[in-house]
């Protein structure tokens, strides 16, 4: 399948689908001995490091308008996609479903800083 015929909607994609993709792209050039978790934590170290120097001297306002330049947003666009590529691999060689943990931490978290009245 080409990458044209993966390009789906936003929100038709699916996780577990990008993560099959993911291990099927490691497994075809013999790369999963390397996906350990300690490995895969320090990759996504590195690649949220490199979204973080794309933002390291802009100001607030700056930020906000990083997507405006059409060379910066396909940087940042590419270190996101990077990020979560890694966070979504960890997730698969640990056994998280990405999806319910981030649903359980914003349980948590809503007990834990509730709404002020």
């Amino acid at each position: 399948m080409t990458d044209q015929e993966h390009a789906e909607e936003p929100g038709q994609l699916d996780v577990a689908e990008l993560q099959r993709r993911l291990a099927d792209f490691a497994a075809a050039r013999n790369w999963q001995p390397f996906h350990t978790p300690k490995n895969l934590v320090s990759a996504l170290s590195v690649e949220a490091s490199e979204l973080v120097e794309i933002f390291q001297w802009l100001t607030p306002g700056e930020s906000a308008r990083v997507m405006d330049d059409p060379d910066t947003a396909h940087r940042v666009t590419d270190e996101v996609a990077d990020v979560l590529a890694y966070l979504l691999q960890l997730c698969e060689v640990l056994g998280i479903d990405a999806l319910a943990a981030l649903a359980a931490k914003i349980d948590r978290n809503e007990r834990r800083f509730p709404v002020p009245e």
